[in-house]
Parts: C-alpha cells; structure tokens; sequence
C-alpha cells in the first residue's frame, strides 16, 4: 500500500503540470485582456494616462510576454515597419481593431524591436513614420522596475528601482513635437543613436544561450510556474492582493458551507438507498425512485431562488419570512454573544444547506441502491444467509460494506466541493466564499484567481481519487494495491 501511494503521489506532478499547462492556455489564449477596454477608447481619442497606465498594468502581471514561447528576438525590421504602418493607419485601409493589436504588439514587444525602431527613425523620409518610431522608442527603451507585493523590498531592490527610474525619466524627454523643426528633430536621432551605443553590447547583443533561455523561460507560463513552486499564485487584478492570501480568507466559509452539507447528505443518502435496494420493486421502492429523481432534477439555481422567494425575509407571505435574505451573518453579529453568533450564523446557513443538500442525497442514494443491488445476490451473501445470519447482520455487515463502491467513488468529486463550494449557492445567497469569488474573478477576467481555483480544484479531485482508492482496499478486502 504505501509503494502504491507513493507511485500515485509522484505521478500526481506530471499530471498537475499538464493540467496547469491546459488551465493556462485556455485562459491566456483567451480574446481580451483585464483592463483593456478602459484604455481602448480608439486610439485617437485614448489619453496618454491611460495608455501609461495599461502598459505598467501589464508590466506588472506579465501581460506583455508571450505565452509560452518568446521568439521576440528573432523579430525582423520588416515585422516593426509593418505594425507601425498598421498604428499609424495614415490611409486608413486597416480596420480600429488592427490598429490597436499594432499599437500592443509594439508595446508588448518592448527592448526586442528597439534597434528596429531606431533604424527607422534614421532611415526614413516619411516624417509621420519617424515621429511615431521616436515616441515608440521613448517607451520601449525603458526598463522594468520590479514590483513586490506583500513584503518591503530590499535595499537592493530598492536601488535598482531608483536607477532605473532616474534612467527611464530621461528617455521619455527624448521626444520632440510633430511641430520640431527638422536640427532639433535630428539632435533628438542622434542621441538615440548615441545611447543605444552605449548600452547595445549589454542590453542588445544577445549570446545563443541568453536566446535559448530568453525562448523558454521569459514567458508568462515559465513565470506563472516558477512562482507555482513557490506557493505563488501570483496577485489578484481587482485589489493586487496576493491570490492565496485571498483565497486562504474565502476556505471557511466554503468550508463552513459544504462540509455539513455534505455529511447530512451521506447521512440520509445511504440509509435510503439502502432501504431501496432492500425493497426492490415494491410500492417503496417506486415512489422513493420518483421523489428522488424529481429533487436531482430540479436545477440549484431554480430551489435556491423559490426558497428565497417563499421563506426569506423577503417572501411575500407574512407567515414564511423565517430565514435571513442571504449573507454570512446579521448587522447585530459582532455585538452578539458566542451562542449568538454560531445561531445567527446557522440561521443564515439553512437555506443554502438545504439547497445544497436535496441534489447531493438525491444523487448518492442511487449510487448506494445501485452498488447494494450488485452485491445482495452475491454468492457470499448467499453463503451468510444459509448460515442462518439474520437478514439485518446480512444486510448491514456484509452487503452494504461492499456496496458502498459506487459512493466512495464519489469522492474524487467531492473534495473540490469541500473547497470550492458551489458557485451558483453562494451567489444566489451572498455567500463570501469560494464559490463567490470565483464568480466575480470571472466577470472581472482576473486570470490569476481563476487560474489558481482551478488548479486547486485539480489537486483536490487527484488527492480525492487517491484517498477513494485507498478506501476500496479498506472497504473491500479482495482490493489489493500491492
């Protein structure tokens, strides 16, 4: 067994860097970036504020790398010219949504088109094309500080900031009015040409191995995972609090949520498919069958919102208004004694649990009949009743130890419940868990929070199918993972 766990533990890294990977695509690759449209009023009519400030935005969460594979140095004059001709739009042929991926591409592509960008500002004779190539460089040429979320920086860090800033001050000056006549325009060429002198062979003049390193690991999905083995899940775009912190702050509530809900489920489901399975094709059986397949049917968000309409506060009958709207707890709740606090946090709960719950019981009692029914005419069950055990020990020690599979099965998606929560429960009640925040990181595209649920949610459904196989071997002695 324990050879077995570590085979399976081991073999859970390769599988989470695949589902990290696959999570990672799917969301980066995705049309739209957060904050974008903020700063994409045209780009004509957008300030320069905004465009500023959507370029650090996506300096600081790496937005400007590529995804998974930086060919960036391999950029060809032809490519710049192309998009900065595209930017620019001066016959209008390109259609708004062309310009502004021009516009991005360039700016994404910071200090590897630089030289082009440069060449072109020298070489041109169309003036339109060399001012936009200078104000390109002022912007491109700069450097990234670093930012340090959740701590104080170095002194190290703290310098390094300092010098580059001071450096970047001075390469936006190096830009001059469409209006410039043509000794200052070519003063402001000439001392591009000069400071990229001084820094090519340090910053521009790349070895074969800063280029195979520069291709597989300055990219978002190198970062994203660098910061992975570290706890890191990087920092929300809402509040730019760290990911983890939020999401250590929303697990009790999740928890306080799914965890009782879950065990009332259990509670109910087996006995009643059990009583089921015992009872095959009889009258109980039937209308138990009817009950229970109707409740799974019935969608959360439909018995979530009926239960707020006909028991809240808010429901129009007088006689019904027994439970809160929604929400966590009472205005009153810090004033409250302990009793009163775990009451009125209990109160708040009935509903969601109840709307949690009817799906849940619905659903295992069928697995529970259905894992009951394989094994009753079993030949060691058989055996047991010959043997003149009563039919009670025959059923509840014998049958119902085996045929509890099908349920412990179950397990591998109900971890990720116990975390999680249900989106739509805790949207409908005001919940401020998981699930809640999960719904909003979705609306708000912050990929950080998504990426890091789902990744949760994957280590959970593996550690939930290694512990329901470890629970066959438990339950079922023929089960043997040696």
């Amino acid at each position: 067994m324990t050879t077995y766990i570590i085979r399976r533990v081991l073999l859970m890294i390769p599988t989470f860097f695949a589902v990290s990977l696959v999570v990672f695509c799917i969301i980066n690759i995705a049309p739209g970036r957060p904050g974008q449209q903020a700063a994409q009023d045209g780009t004509e009519e957008a300030t320069g504020s905004k465009r500023e400030a959507y370029r650090i935005f996506k300096s600081q969460f790496n937005l400007d790398k590529p995804i998974l594979f930086n060919t960036r140095f391999l950029i060809s004059k032809g490519e710049v010219l192309e998009a900065l001709e595209k930017s620019i739009n001066k016959d209008r042929k390109y259609k708004p949504s062309e310009q502004m991926e021009a516009v991005e591409w360039i700016e994404d592509c910071g200090e590897y088109v630089v030289p082009h960008l440069l060449t072109i500002a020298k070489e041109t004779k169309d003036e339109t094309y060399r001012y936009q190539a200078i104000q390109k460089l002022s912007e491109n040429a700069q450097r990234k500080v670093i930012f340090v979320y959740g701590q104080k920086p170095s002194e190290e860090t703290r310098a390094y900031n300092r010098a580059v800033n001071k450096e970047n001050r001075e390469l936006k000056k190096r830009v001059y009015e469409r209006e410039a006549e043509t000794a200052q325009r070519e003063k402001v060429v000439s001392r591009w040409v000069t400071w990229f002198e001084s820094v090519k062979a340090k910053r521009y003049s790349l070895s074969f191995g800063q280029c195979i390193w520069r291709f597989f690991f300055e990219t978002r999905f190198a970062t994203y995972w660098w910061k992975l083995l570290h706890l890191d899940f990087g920092i929300s775009h809402i509040d730019k609090r760290p990911v983890l912190e939020k999401l250590l702050g929303k697990v009790k509530y999740s928890l306080t949520l799914a965890v009782p809900s879950l065990i009332i489920a259990y509670i109910i489901a087996v006995p009643l498919g059990v009583l089921s399975a015992v009872k095959r094709n009889s009258m109980t059986d039937k209308i138990m069958s009817v009950v229970l397949f109707m409740l799974y049917s019935l969608p959360s968000f439909f018995v979530g919102t009926m239960l707020l309409v006909s028991f809240s506060k808010g429901s129009d009958f007088q006689w019904t208004q027994w439970f809160p709207t929604g929400g966590w707890q009472s205005p009153n709740f810090h004033q409250l004694t302990t009793i009163g606090k775990i009451k009125d946090v209990a109160w708040h709960l009935v509903l969601p649990m109840t709307c949690m719950t009817y799906g849940s019981f619905a659903a295992l009692s069928r697995y529970a009949r259905t894992g009951l029914l394989e094994v009753i005419n079993a030949d060691y069950i058989r055996t047991a009743r010959a043997k003149g055990v009563s039919e009670k020990m025959v059923i509840l020690k014998h049958a119902v130890r085996n045929g509890m599979i099908p349920v412990i099965t179950l397990l591998g998606t109900v971890l990720p419940i116990l975390i999680g929560g249900s989106v739509i429960i805790e949207v409908i009640f005001s919940i401020p868990g998981m699930g809640l925040m999960t719904y909003d990181a979705i609306l708000n595209r912050d990929y950080n929070v998504i990426m890091a649920v789902q990744l949760i949610s994957a280590v959970l459904v593996m550690a939930g199918v290694l512990l329901a196989d470890i629970l066959y071997a438990v339950v079922d002695p023929r089960i043997s993972h040696s």
